[in-house]
This record gives structure tokens, C-alpha cells and sequence, in this order.
């Protein structure tokens, strides 16, 4: 995928070709990093580049959850912080893995809906959900994951460029084999000192 949406046919497709550009540019922000690089905590947040890979991809599949009604998951503080970084055993490899489930589990659902409209109750107890709404659409979420999935990746381009410099065009460029021009070249890592 190069760094726009192709033209869409519908509100279905054009809601989700956004939300799989934003996973995309969120995961060209982990290009070429090993699993300690996307462990890497290199400015003042506790974010790193893997832990918000895996972040949005338990965010997108907890709505999914919440789309189709079932039950939520028991949380408590430890996996909320835990949720935000790769922890022992964990890979870049295996959350990118499981970020493309969730994706193709997202697709599947939102393919059975016949109605984008259809109600989504608003869970009840949540301190940042509202009290005074009943429930959002099917519409809403999607529109709701495409803005967290795209103000994650702009934190992934911020923690990737304090690791290595790295930018997302140069990074797309080289993810996708971009040919060369006078003013845009391909992220190349960097030789290795040992």
C-alpha cells in the first residue's frame, strides 16, 4: 500500500482502506527494527514502537469485542501497563502477527454487518466512555479506530525517529521499493559498528 488510500466505491470500503492505511503506517514505523530496538523507550513517554503496535492491535480487537456484544476482558493495572510494551517473550515479529489477525478479524466483521448504523451499546462503567449516550453505530467505531490507529503511528514516527532518525517516507520508500529520485530516498539501516 503506498502512503494514500487508493479511490473507494463506498462509505464501507473507504472506512476500512483508511483504517488498513493507518495499521499500515503504523506498522512501517517498526521497518527494519530488531525486537530490542522495538522495545526502546528513547524519550520521555513509556512508548516504544512495538509496545504501540500492540496497544492498537488489543484496542482494535477489544472493539470488536464491544461491536459484537461479548463479554470484556478482566484488566488490571499491571496488563494495562503491560499492554503498552513488548514484555518478556514477547516479539515484534509475534505482535505484528497478531495485528494482522486482528485486521482480517475486523474485516470479517464489519463485512457481516449489512447496516453501518446498526446500535453499539456504550459498555457502562468505563470512565472515559460517556454516561449520557445510549450507544455509537457500527460507523462510529470504525471512524473511532481509524483516529486511535492514527494518532498511534504518529507516536510510533516520533519513538522510531528518537531510535535511529528514521522517517516514515524514507521508511514507506524503502518498505515498499520505492524507485529513487533526487529528492526522496530509501531508509537504509545503518552499518554495523562490530
Amino acid at each position: 500500500m503506498a502512503g494514500n488510500v487508493p479511490p473507494v466505491a463506498d462509505e464501507r470500503e473507504g472506512l476500512l482502506k483508511f483504517l488498513e492505511q493507518q495499521r499500515h503506517v503504523l506498522r512501517i514505523a517498526a521497518y527494519g527494527l530488531t525486537d530490542e530496538q522495538a522495545r526502546l523507550v528513547p524519550s520521555r513517554s513509556a512508548l516504544s514502537v512495538g509496545g504501540l503496535i500492540k496497544h492498537v492491535a488489543s484496542v482494535e480487537d477489544g472493539w470488536i469485542d464491544i461491536m459484537l456484544q461479548l463479554p470484556q476482558k478482566e484488566r488490571n493495572p499491571e496488563d494495562y501497563v503491560d499492554g503498552f510494551r513488548l514484555i518478556e517473550g514477547e516479539t515484534l515479529e509475534g505482535v505484528l502477527a497478531q495485528y494482522d489477525e486482528v485486521a482480517r478479524r475486523t474485516e470479517e466483521v464489519i463485512a457481516g454487518i449489512p447496516d453501518l448504523g446498526r446500535p453499539v451499546p456504550v459498555p457502562k462503567g468505563v470512565p472515559w466512555f460517556p454516561k449520557d449516550v445510549e450507544a455509537w453505530s457500527v460507523r462510529w467505531v470504525l471512524f473511532h479506530l481509524i483516529q486511535e490507529t492514527a494518532r498511534h503511528a504518529g507516536h510510533a514516527d516520533i519513538v522510531r525517529e528518537h531510535i535511529d532518525g528514521a522517517t516514515a517516507f524514507p521508511l514507506m520508500a524503502a518498505a515498499e521499493n520505492w524507485p529513487e529520485t533526487p529528492w526522496m530516498k530509501a531508509w537504509k539501516p545503518e552499518p554495523s559498528s562490530a
